[in-house]
């Protein structure tokens, strides 16, 4: 009896306070069924980005397809376990965007697909994505009319469409996206005219280079004039539209009056007009006279240039080129002040031969390259204090400061093996190398004891020094904006070398061979000396550097260039030095290195430190790093041309250049 009433105790407790109990089940039952809900969504997210990466081809992405979330994909960006965000601007996307891809992605607050080559219509199922606020399709090729479905997406903040090839009328659809701040509609090829818009918070408004026509609304008015240029429009903020009254919108007739209302022919210069000519005509007296002044310099040059170096006698000894223990590949400078020729004309006199070259008595003087300045010639190098840039692959090179004030880099080479003829020919081709990216060889000199060339002397030294030199507390840091623009003017010097035959290479790409003028710009220096030099005595110099396939130093192709380019652009984005780069500091394998790290998806330990922080064009940084990774595949067929480096590394500058373009979603739910 006193169990059963226990138990009948127990249950009318139970039934008397279900709520603890219940609440208790109904949670465990909501947690778990959210779980496979979410679980659910994220996958489907996951298929979709698949499902978009195989529809429209481009670069392969660093995405680790083994792993189950996406959020860790380079351009997606996740809350709430939902994909939110999807940049991936610049990436040679290209082909149409099908259906049930991005659309399925259906929390997208942001897309930017920017600087592809996308083509079609914009698919018909993206009045799905009810969430999105920043679309970011600029610098395309779609095509056809703006869908009806576009104008669903009443969220939508920031809608930049432009330079694409969208046709027909613009849709007064656009009415309907209230939130809209900026409407950006250049460089396509709609027509028609431009409809009244009527939206409150439009900030950014641009039409121009279309093929638009009749006036301008009413309601936008108020919006700068160059958003309207580039076709037929008229009233404010342009010209006034004749139905309107006024007078025929200007024509461009350079100031000259055309006509009047009663026939009348006769044609008036306006004031701006005379000033015009006066101006151009003092404009065109003063380049006469320049002409003249250069055409006399040109004249007195040429009678000065003509110096005997066997009646040169220099008052300095023999000073050895091992005298300072700087390495270039350090890009250190040694101050010591002694004549940068001390030791070539020591040499060229101590034999007795002086100007001698061979058997004959020839006169030896400094040969200028094309419209090189001859502001000196052989006599005044000579004299030239000096200061010993460091000892590179071919040879010694020193700042020369003549008595003049010009500063100049002077190299002396070492090992040359070719006779004087094949040389002559070998540099004449170097010399008319002429490329803005491409140190310039203004003048060599020739005889049996020395060869000495002629430079522009870089003042910020070499990229090697830069990255590696100071690493203490007054140190500059190398922000992303300098490193993408050092490896564009490299890859584009490169290239031009690459341009001017099949058999062209440079043969000794790396960090110290790229010097840097006042304003970060490079300037690959050392082309074409491969070919006058022997063997270099210490191969593993340039080890990291050196494609797998190369056995002869003097014997290098356009692709293992590449390979050498690909090391370089590793070394600016890690900030560590290859293998053997840098003598008395331990270097990496790069390649092999960073490939280690990219496998285990931890792509952020690759990047310098002083990278880090530029966490906007991250995206970008990723592309380039991708890049790097192709330039030094281990296969040279598997390298892509110094061309298509070029290209890509320009579409990952303008994306990135632009990136500010893309403005945060700063809009609160209750607007």
């Amino acid at each position: 009896m006193y169990n059963f009433s226990n138990t009948m105790l127990g249950f009318s407790r139970v039934f008397k306070h279900p709520s603890l109990s219940t609440m208790l089940l109904f949670f465990v039952l909501f947690h778990t069924l959210c779980s496979i809900t979410t679980s659910s969504d994220l996958n489907s997210d996951r298929n979709a980005l698949l499902a978009l990466r195989a529809a429209v081809g481009g670069r392969t992405l660093l995405w680790n397809t083994s792993n189950p979330t996406p959020c860790n994909w380079a351009g997606v960006q996740c809350e709430n376990d939902r994909v939110t965000v999807l940049r991936l601007p610049a990436s040679s996307l290209f082909g149409k965007l099908p259906t049930n891809t991005i659309s399925n992605l259906t929390r997208l607050r942001t897309i930017s697909l920017r600087f592809n080559k996308l083509s079609g219509p914009l698919p018909s199922d993206i009045s799905q994505l009810v969430e999105l606020r920043n679309l970011y399709l600029q610098d395309n090729s779609f095509t056809g009319s703006v869908p009806d479905s576009l104008f669903n997406l009443h969220l939508l903040v920031r809608l930049n469409l432009a330079k694409n090839n969208f046709s027909g009328e613009i849709p007064p659809g656009f009415n309907n996206l209230t939130r809209l701040r900026t409407l950006l509609l250049e460089n396509n090829q709609f027509s028609g005219s431009v409809p009244e818009l009527n939206l409150p918070k439009l900030e950014q408004f641009n039409v121009s280079a279309n093929s638009l026509n009749g006036s301008i609304p009413k309601s936008l008015e108020k919006m700068p004039a160059d958003a309207f240029a580039g076709n037929s429009l008229c009233g404010k903020p342009l010209d006034i539209c004749p139905r309107d009254g006024g007078t025929q919108p200007a024509i461009a007739t350079g100031g000259i009056e055309i006509g009047n209302g009663n026939g009348n022919k006769k044609k008036k210069l306006s004031g701006g007009a005379i000033a015009g000519i006066v101006v151009g005509s003092v404009v065109g007296f003063l380049l006469l006279l320049l002409i003249l002044f250069v055409l006399c310099r040109k004249r007195t040059g040429n009678n000065a240039r003509s110096v005997d170096v066997g009646t040169y006698k220099p008052q300095e000894t023999e000073v050895s080129g091992e005298k300072s223990n700087v390495d270039a590949e350090n890009g250190g400078v040694n101050n010591n002040g002694y004549s940068v020729a001390a030791a070539a004309a020591a040499a060229m006199t101590a034999t007795g031969k002086g100007g001698e070259s061979g058997g004959g008595n020839v006169v030896k003087k400094l040969i200028f390259f094309g419209n090189s300045a001859r502001v000196f010639d052989l006599e005044d190098l000579l004299r030239a204090s000096a200061e010993v840039l460091g000892k590179g692959t071919f040879g010694t090179a020193y700042k020369a400061v003549l008595e003049m004030g010009t500063v100049v880099a002077v190299k002396r080479l070492k090992d040359v093996t070719i006779s004087e003829m094949e040389f002559r020919e070998k540099i004449d081709t170097v010399g008319a190398m002429n490329h803005e990216n491409l140190v310039p060889l203004r003048a060599y000199y020739y005889s049996r004891e020395e060869k000495l060339l002629v430079y522009d002397y870089m003042p910020m030294g070499s990229l090697s020094a830069l990255l590696h030199g100071n690493k203490g507390a007054g140190r500059t840091p190398l922000n992303w904006e300098v490193r993408s623009a050092i490896a564009l003017g490299t890859a584009r010097g490169i290239e031009y070398l690459h341009s001017q035959g099949s058999s062209v290479s440079h043969g000794n790409i790396k960090s110290s061979n790229v010097l840097l003028t006042k304003s970060y710009d490079a300037r690959v220096s050392d082309f074409g000396l491969a070919q006058l030099v022997g063997p270099p005595t210490s191969p593993t110099r340039v080890a990291g550097y050196r494609a797998p396939e190369v056995t002869d130093p003097r014997r290098v192709s356009q692709k293992a260039d590449v390979y050498s380019f690909g090391v370089l652009l590793l070394e600016l984005l890690t900030g560590k030095a290859p293998t053997h780069a840098i003598l008395n500091e331990e270097g990496v394998d790069l390649p092999r290195w960073v490939q280690s790290i990219v496998r285990e998806q931890w792509t952020s330990e690759v990047f310098d430190l002083e990278l880090l922080r530029y966490q906007s064009v991250e995206e970008e940084m990723v592309q380039l790093l991708q890049l790097a990774i192709d330039c030094a595949a281990q296969y040279p067929d598997h390298r892509p041309s110094m061309s298509e480096v070029c290209e890509r590394i320009e579409e990952l500058r303008r994306s990135s250049l632009s990136v500010t373009q893309e403005q945060p979603d700063l809009v609160n739910e209750s607007e």
